[in-house]
């Protein structure tokens, strides 16, 4: 498969201008994507427009990873319904800081590699180029009428905020990214989400009318999740790339947990596995769901691609000992450091040493040690029968928690319904 026909395949092309595929047919191709330093971390979000630099570079093209230092501190309107805070400079290279270590760990940037992958900050280009100059050299090529035209400004436009001549500018800045790429880096090709088509083709057009050149594009489809969920999103917020934010238990775990339509699309989008065995997989799947057999292979290819082979058979190991029957595991047989392997990436709490000394129900012990806000709402779980401690399923909610569960350690281990766990710790 040409690298067109494969990303259609994997679900990963939504638009794409006429031509494109030609050129990238016919000759190694320099294209770029732009990444926005809002954090010091890509989430999961990212991966999309990571693998889309991944799969061009295999295929022999050449990937320009830009990290946007000038535009980062305008902020784009597309698919805001509000101008966002903007970032000091101290923050935003921070955070440029942050994401260029990460995207070092997914593209070959090897020097003697003829398509080496590169990564460049469009402040680079921006802090020497003056307002007077901008408007005069990029801004009189496109029209008012032609901004306005895109669906990021005419919703904004139409919404009740409107759109600062921050905003409203962005699209020229990227535009310009678009321009300054291909003038000085022969770079042809720009790829991004389906909400960036605007802003993309806006590069195309100034390429056209300032250089009389040709640029090309193609962008693809923003990820949804079948229950209509926000994708990447969890109880605590983003999934992160970066491992402090999100521990790679956790983040194997949103793929694990992810359902069955969304496990048949997201391994074609988020693994590098060939089309005959996601295809030989997706019809086992299909006729016993219950091994759950596409989850689990998601879960591990994405999570050693990120967090490396390592790291994915710790979060395999601890999930085997936290959801495995009960009699797979005696806690109580495990020495401090195997407890903490055991249970590594699981949020740890705390409670005073003198209340496990004393003894303390196990309503007031799950409250006192932040698991739950409220006494009620720990009764109330108690009694649908979704908390167990030390993997003992809590029956009665007068139950005195003491010393005698302490594990290795100073720890008791806390299951709070199917898939949240905890490890308090005495203090």
């Amino acid at each position: 498969m040409s690298l067109i026909e494969e990303l259609k395949w994997r679900g990963m092309l939504q638009d794409i201008m006429p031509g494109t595929e030609e050129q990238l047919n016919k000759e190694s191709t320099t294209a770029y994507i732009g990444f926005d330093p809002t954090a010091d971390s890509l989430h999961i979000g990212s991966l999309v427009p990571i693998l889309l630099l991944y799969h061009l570079q295999q295929a022999g093209h050449k990937p320009i990873a830009l990290v946007g230092g000038a535009t980062g501190m305008v902020g784009d309107p597309s698919g805001k319904s509000e101008e966002r805070n903007l970032l000091d400079e101290e923050t935003l290279q921070k955070n440029i800081n942050g994401v260029r270590s990460q995207l070092e760990k997914y593209l070959d940037f090897s020097e003697t590699r003829t398509n080496a992958a590169e990564i460049v900050n469009n402040y680079d280009w921006f802090k020497g180029l003056g307002f007077i100059d901008f408007l005069r050299d990029v801004g009189k090529h496109l029209t008012v009428n032609y901004m306005m035209s895109k669906d990021s400004v005419r919703k904004r436009i139409e919404g009740e905020t409107g759109i600062s001549y921050t905003e409203f500018a962005y699209q020229l800045m990227q535009g310009y990214d678009f321009y300054w790429l291909y003038k000085n880096k022969n770079c042809k090709l720009q790829m991004g989400g389906s909400d960036q088509w605007g802003n993309i083709t806006t590069g195309t057009e100034l390429i056209r009318r300032k250089a009389a050149g040709e640029g090309f594009a193609f962008t693809c489809p923003l990820i949804t999740k079948a229950d209509g969920g926000k994708f990447g999103k969890t109880e605590k917020g983003n999934v992160w790339l970066d491992p402090e934010k999100t521990t790679p238990f956790q983040f194997y775990q949103f793929w694990l947990n992810a359902a069955d339509a969304d496990a048949t699309k997201w391994i074609k989008i988020f693994t590098l596995l060939q089309k005959d065995e996601i295809e030989q997989m997706i019809e086992t799947h299909t006729k016993d769901p219950g091994a759950r057999i596409l989850q689990k292979k998601l879960a591990e290819n994405i999570t050693s691609f990120v967090h490396g082979k390592e790291e994915c058979e710790s979060a395999i190991q601890t999930t085997e000992q936290l959801f495995g029957k009960k009699d797979d595991i005696n806690f109580k047989e495990l020495n401090e450091e195997e407890l903490l392997q055991a249970m590594d990436g699981v949020p740890v709490q705390t409670i005073e040493h003198e209340k496990l000394t004393a003894g303390i129900d196990v309503v007031s012990f799950l409250v006192d040690s932040g698991i739950f806000q409220s006494k009620g709402e720990a009764r109330k779980m108690i009694q649908g029968g979704g908390i167990s401690v030390n993997k003992e399923k809590m029956t009665d909610a007068a139950l005195i928690i003491n010393l005698s569960h302490l594990l290795a350690g100073n720890h008791i281990v806390v299951q709070k319904g199917k898939k949240n766990h905890f490890l308090v710790k005495t203090n």
